[in-house]
């Protein structure tokens, strides 16, 4: 069962679609179809899509910006969702708006899209598909201390020998923290990535903490047909993942109960 937040965490959800690009030497590396499969792309999603946008990344040369982003295009302006395009990559992303089923729709339409405009579809190699989700909740890091937070609410337990801090020299609440976890995955093949940091959310202090999932090399499903099933299986995963490290306290407060 899907279940939805009242008081999200949410920051942002990302599915990216990596492809290979063409080239031997780091720096010069280019994607020859980018030119066409932009005007093409825009054509397909223009209903849905209608508000190019131009990133300050498009001024530079194809071959320094391989896999970043260079144009997107929204609902509306300065609003979410969205989709973004540059060489060797294809971004579908959502905030504040975010529910699960709308985002699947726009992700299969627009990933369908992709091949479609794709001038030469049988060139193009998909080398990464990443679903990501970033969260954030407010932290005050000078009056609490990150890892009994981190324990008491996440499940995560970190911690330091205690004689480290025995003679008052240092204080024992960490003022900046990070933490990064993977592990292998069966279904859908591949990694989950857990991250976890210091931040900020609307110049809030905050804990950002990110659930990803990527397959990659022979990890990767059949595409494009097997591209729901992916993300269907990768969603399952970050969602039980979610719901089992906020379960009490956190998730009455999403909840908003």
């Amino acid at each position: 069962m899907i279940k939805e937040l009242k008081n999200k965490p949410l920051v942002e959800v990302i599915m990216e679609v990596r492809w290979q690009l063409q080239g031997t030497a780091p720096g010069h590396q280019v994607d020859p179809h980018y030119k066409f499969l932009l005007g093409r792309l825009f054509d397909r999603i223009r209903t849905d899509y209608p508000e190019l946008e131009q990133l300050p990344s498009a001024n530079i040369p194809d071959e320094m910006v391989g896999h970043v982003v260079q144009h997107r295009f929204r609902v509306a302006a300065n609003s979410w969702p969205l989709v973004q395009i540059g060489p060797g990559v294809f971004t579908i992303n959502s905030t504040a708006d975010y529910i699960w089923q709308d985002f699947r729709s726009r992700v299969l339409s627009a990933i369908q899209k992709l091949y479609d405009a794709h001038p030469k579809v049988e060139e193009l190699k998909i080398t990464n598909i990443i679903l990501r989700y970033i969260d954030a909740v407010d932290f005050n890091y000078n009056m609490e201390n990150i890892i009994i937070f981190l324990s008491d609410k996440l499940k995560l337990n970190i911690s330091l020998p205690t004689n480290l801090f025995n003679d008052q020299k240092v204080e024992d609440k960490p003022n900046r923290f990070i933490s990064h976890f993977s592990f292998r995955t069966g279904k859908p093949r591949g990694m989950i990535n857990l991250r976890f940091a210091t931040g900020q959310k609307e110049n809030i202090p905050a804990l950002i903490w990110e659930t990803t999932v990527e397959s990659a090399g022979d990890d990767l499903p059949m595409l494009p047909e097997g591209f729901s099933g992916w993300i269907d299986s990768a969603h399952e995963l970050t969602h039980d993942w979610f719901f089992k490290m906020i379960e009490g306290e956190l998730e009455r407060r999403f909840v908003g109960e």
